[in-house]
């Protein structure tokens, strides 16, 4: 797909939590195709200790409204600079980045998207395109607490949602792998985006259920490109770039030892 280098305009800069903002952007003309899986390079402003663009997921797409949102996790320098933007300030972005997730051959297929922290973000917006296809996803979100849980009624437009959290304050007590909807549904997909652990523990479920299953890595990506080899992943076609070839992988091509 076509990369673009474009100056958008903040439009709104919720803040969901204490490290969480929602940045919803826009521009004249209309934004241009974007996949759910995708992310872009965001240039960070005004900050003397940043000196490379953020990557970041795209959390969703608003045809209605011209607009693209960004769900920020405030971790350090750059996405905390980022995230004190306001309305009508400029943003420079790159995207779309990276590949998407695929979707399912038919719309009868039974399809879970679990999503851990910040790696909810792109749930959302692969939710919908699911959904626009006539197949109705079931969301599995996990979060440390139910404070920690985000965009739950914007996931509940799309399919069912369920929650754990760690400390039992909202859904099931525990880590997705252990909620209950594992046990009483046979899914045909899963897909996954979150910490890494999160994710093998995911991807071990699925390979030994025999349920196809795709992660969305979360590997350091300064260029996003390709150029800089910071987030090569190891895969059965050897050395892979995630920002380019991925950050959607079948978890059949990766080497994780799960």
């Amino acid at each position: 797909m076509k990369k673009y280098i474009l100056d958008l305009t903040v439009t709104e800069n919720i803040r969901l939590h204490a490290n969480y903002v929602l940045i919803k952007l826009t521009q004249s003309d209309p934004l241009p195709e974007m996949l759910p899986g995708q992310f872009a390079e965001i240039r960070i402003d005004g900050s003397n200790t940043t000196f490379l663009r953020r990557p970041i997921s795209i959390n969703y797409v608003d045809r209605r409204t011209n607009e693209v949102w960004f769900l920020v996790q405030l971790v350090g320098d750059g996405t905390r600079k980022l995230a004190t933007v306001k309305q009508g300030d400029t943003v420079n972005v790159v995207l779309p980045l990276g590949n998407g997730f695929s979707m399912p051959e038919t719309p009868e297929k039974k399809v879970l998207l679990i999503g851990g922290g910040v790696g909810t973000a792109p749930m959302l917006y692969l939710g919908e395109a699911l959904l626009k296809m006539g197949c109705k996803p079931t969301f599995l979100l996990g979060a440390r607490s139910k404070n920690d849980l985000l965009q739950l009624d914007e996931f509940a437009a799309f399919g069912d949602v369920y929650t754990t959290t760690e400390d039992g304050s909202m859904g099931e007590k525990g880590y997705v792998t252990q909620h209950s909807v594992l046990a009483n549904n046979k899914f045909d997909m899963i897909y996954t985006c979150g910490p890494k652990p999160m994710m093998m523990a995911v991807a071990k479920y699925a390979k030994s259920n025999d349920i196809e299953c795709e992660v969305s890595l979360e590997n350091t990506m300064a260029c996003g490109v390709g150029a800089c080899l910071c987030c090569v992943e190891k895969t059965d076609e050897g050395h892979v770039c995630v920002c380019k070839e991925g950050p959607v992988f079948n978890i059949k091509k990766l080497l994780w030892q799960i």
